[in-house]
């Protein structure tokens, strides 16, 4: 059986993508959490090297085999699941693309809005660069339902571009982000998943809840 190392529910964004995936997916995992250090100067690189070669997290181990960022963990459960990508082609190219696109990008969202799921509190102000942020997410995420009918980002089925953006519904709900009504519909189809709720509950209920 895989085992998932992840970090903090309340904070590692990069832990929720493959964990929802995995779960939603009915893949069989074991879970493994391993908090984040809490302090100025503390590091959790350390740590995380014990099972993590880049001593981040996620880190997927299967066997002998350890696969880590969550991009690579995605296309690892492909070869075993096809259902993690969406099964047409060009559904897939671009639900692939997407994905990248979040992995590497919408950083002035990262930035100011990290994900804390124990924060719930609007922005008192909009920036400039943050509204850049939420306009091409909208724009991607309106292409993805315009072109392959929804109601999840790349068609009928949660797929993989769902949990990749799945730290972003969070993130819209706890600051009360605006977004069209489109996106919103996927935000609340998203938090509304069992799934999405046993990590929001497991979240609020770790003994490490302190500012990292």
């Amino acid at each position: 059986m895989y085992k998932l190392w992840i970090a903090n529910k309340n904070y590692s964004s990069w832990s929720l993508r493959p964990w929802i995936l995995l779960k939603v997916l009915n893949i069989p995992f074991d879970e493994n959490i391993c908090y984040f250090e809490v302090g100025i100067g503390k590091s959790s690189h350390d740590k995380f090297k014990s099972f993590s070669p880049s001593g981040l997290v996620p880190c997927l181990v299967d066997g002998k085999q350890t696969v880590w960022d969550s991009l690579a963990i995605s296309e690892y459960l492909y070869e075993e699941y096809p259902q993690v990508w969406p099964t047409d082609k060009s559904a897939r190219t671009w639900a692939r693309c997407a994905s990248a696109e979040m992995h590497s990008g919408f950083s002035v969202l990262r930035q100011t809005c990290p994900m804390n799921l124990s924060h719930q509190s609007p922005l008192e102000k909009i920036s400039r660069e943050l509204q850049a942020d939420l306009n091409r997410l909208q724009q991607l995420w309106q292409e993805g339902f315009t072109t392959f009918g929804g109601p999840w980002l790349a068609g009928a089925q949660f797929t993989a571009v769902d949990a990749f953006f799945a730290p972003i519904a969070f993130r819209i709900r706890s600051y009360q982000l605006p977004v069209s009504n489109a996106a919103q519909q996927w935000v609340d189809r998203m938090i509304a998943l069992p799934a999405m709720q046993e990590w929001y509950h497991s979240a609020l209920t770790e003994p490490v809840v302190e500012h990292i």
